[in-house]
């Protein structure tokens, strides 16, 4: 007869203890792929961006010319009559109809006035294509930016590129613990420290980036805020759940 061991059939390890280091690695690799997006929010996505915003708010009225290309750096304005419009909760978009090289666009937008709402099939307005897109309508005094036109909001990019980073970081940490701690991780498990650390961290970069953008204040104070705000969570949360203070 096979002698069983405390550790399981012909010595193998507790099933949870394989879990936890299957779990451990999934949340490394899992851990790398964040920091990968954090790395590439601030180094490509953010600066191109800014740059784009930059060049949007720096071109200048195009010239008249015979023959119109269909993408030019700077902004000219087109007449176009309204072919339909889609003013649902989720795409908000108007077909505009105009000479060449802009004989049918379809233009997205992020809500609906003060232009889309009013409009209608036959209506004529005034877009302004810049690099080949509508960024602006008019409808004599009342313009709106579709989704296209640049915006001048770095702090929402920066919120997307530290909640990256601090999922990366709270990845190796909870994983790092798997693997050194297979038979016992201890709090670093998914309830409830894990499944509370996640809420406060996107909630964080959630509210902070929005308050930023609405204040004006300078994106770089995102990623300061927010690790500030988690590490403290991280550190109460853990205390009082060692302390059993804290409910599951």
């Amino acid at each position: 007869m096979r002698i069983r061991t405390a550790g399981g059939a012909d010595g193998a390890p507790p099933s949870g203890v394989g879990r936890n280091r299957l779990v451990g690695a999934t949340l490394i690799v899992l851990s790398l792929a964040a920091a990968l997006a954090c790395y590439f929010v601030f180094t490509a996505w953010l600066p191109t961006d800014r740059t784009l915003y930059r060049e949007y708010k720096a071109a200048e009225a195009c010239p008249a010319r015979t023959v119109v290309p269909r993408s030019e750096d700077c902004l000219r304005k087109v007449t176009f009559a309204v072919e339909s419009t889609r003013d649902a909760r989720k795409h908000k978009t108007a077909i505009l109809l105009g000479p060449d090289p802009f004989p049918r666009m379809v233009v997205p937008f992020g809500d609906s006035g003060p232009v889309l709402s009013g409009l209608h099939q036959g209506d004529r307005v005034t877009g302004t294509v810049w690099r080949g897109v509508v960024v602006v309508i008019a409808e004599g005094d009342a313009q709106q930016n579709s989704s296209d036109a640049p915006r001048d909001e770095p702090q929402m990019t920066a919120a997307v590129g530290t909640f990256a980073g601090l999922l990366a970081a709270l990845a190796l940490m909870f994983g790092a613990m798997h693997l050194a701690r297979p038979r016992d991780p201890g709090l670093f498990t998914w309830r409830p420290y894990g499944k509370w650390l996640l809420i406060v961290t996107g909630a964080t970069c959630a509210v902070v980036g929005l308050s930023l953008v609405w204040t004006g204040l300078p994106w770089f104070l995102v990623p300061t805020v927010c690790g500030a705000v988690v590490t403290g969570t991280a550190w109460f949360l853990y205390r009082d759940l060692r302390f059993g203070r804290a409910g599951r």
